[in-house]
């Protein structure tokens, strides 16, 4: 059915039960909720929530009597880092696995993680360009002595929470980034663990989500996030895609990431979500919203709007 959720960070301003109330009016149907890591943790106390079954109930019966569900946790972060937030963030996994298991959640939303190029890096290092003989031992390194062995045990794990789905991210600063990648963790690890595909991430990379949609197929796409970028006429054409200008300041960026139907036209996602359904697609679209040109909630409506008319579903 492509049921309609939240990441609901966009409305972390918002205390939990108002923010309920939120996307239970707007017509969201669940809501993924960030643990820790990248994400300020607005609504989950994870701690508490570990420890205390009265905070449980207390929590899921907000969330249930709107009507919503618990999509996925997102406990999104620098998980391989090699440094203290590397560990810090491997805790966060670990302790929203264990609440998963605790709330009856299925799903969780993550990253692949990326290391350091070698054993003594302090830092994370993407490889993103392949020149010498050098960024091949350090994709060695990262692939063969630090991911493959942390995902082997991390999936384990995840079966024994009850998890049935860990759909990682798309997303730049990570290994797993588009279906290549994808295709070569899963040849050596669980399927348990898959794609939760982000089109925005695509768009900016220079791909074709729509085209990356039909590669990946039903068997890795875990989840998705509904999410939009633009390519900034003028200074993409100039400077290229390979951007290192602060996020948080969008002026002067060949690209951004946009309300849904702010880079993309509603057309565009018309087909996007057709692709996704002739894939075998029948999971979670989760909408994110980072539109630094508007206020979360007006972002969200936006966003939503172009949604609803586009997931081949009906609202009444």
């Amino acid at each position: 059915m492509m049921k309609m959720s939240l990441v609901t960070d966009a409305l972390g301003h918002q205390p939990f039960e108002d923010m309920l109330d939120t996307v239970a009016s707007l017509g969201f149907e669940a809501i993924e909720l960030g643990c820790g890591g990248w994400s300020k943790a607005p609504f989950v106390a994870l701690d508490e929530l570990l420890t205390s079954k009265t905070a449980r109930d207390k929590f899921l019966a907000s969330i249930a009597r709107r009507g919503l569900d618990i999509s996925a946790l997102n406990c999104s972060g620098e998980h391989l880092a090699p440094n203290a937030k590397g560990e810090a963030h491997k805790l966060v996994v670990e302790k929203t696995y264990r609440l998963a298991e605790l709330l009856g959640v299925k799903t969780i939303v993550m990253m692949s993680g990326c290391p350091g190029g070698n054993k003594t890096d302090t830092t994370v290092n993407w490889v993103v360009s392949s020149f010498f003989p050098e960024h091949q031992a350090m994709l060695d390194y990262q692939w063969n002595d630090v991911f493959f062995p942390y995902w082997e045990k991390t999936a384990r794990f995840a079966k024994d929470c009850g998890i049935e789905k860990v759909a990682l991210e798309n997303h730049h600063y990570n290994l797993v980034y588009n279906p290549q990648t994808m295709k070569k963790m899963r040849a050596v690890i669980d399927p348990v663990v898959g794609m939760n595909f982000d089109p925005s991430h695509h768009m900016w990379m220079g791909g074709d989500p729509i085209a990356a949609l039909r590669e990946y197929g039903k068997d890795l796409i875990h989840y998705m996030h509904a999410k939009d970028v633009r390519i900034e006429r003028g200074i993409a054409d100039a400077q290229t895609l390979i951007d290192t200008n602060w996020m948080f300041d969008p002026a002067p960026r060949s690209w951004n990431y946009v309300a849904l139907g702010h880079g993309h036209d509603v057309q565009w996602w018309k087909e996007f979500y057709s692709v996704a359904r002739y894939i075998g697609y029948e999971g979670t679209v989760s909408l994110e919203m980072e539109d630094l040109s508007m206020d979360p909630l007006t972002g969200v409506k936006k966003s939503l709007a172009t949604l609803k008319a586009a997931l081949p579903r009906s609202f009444d």
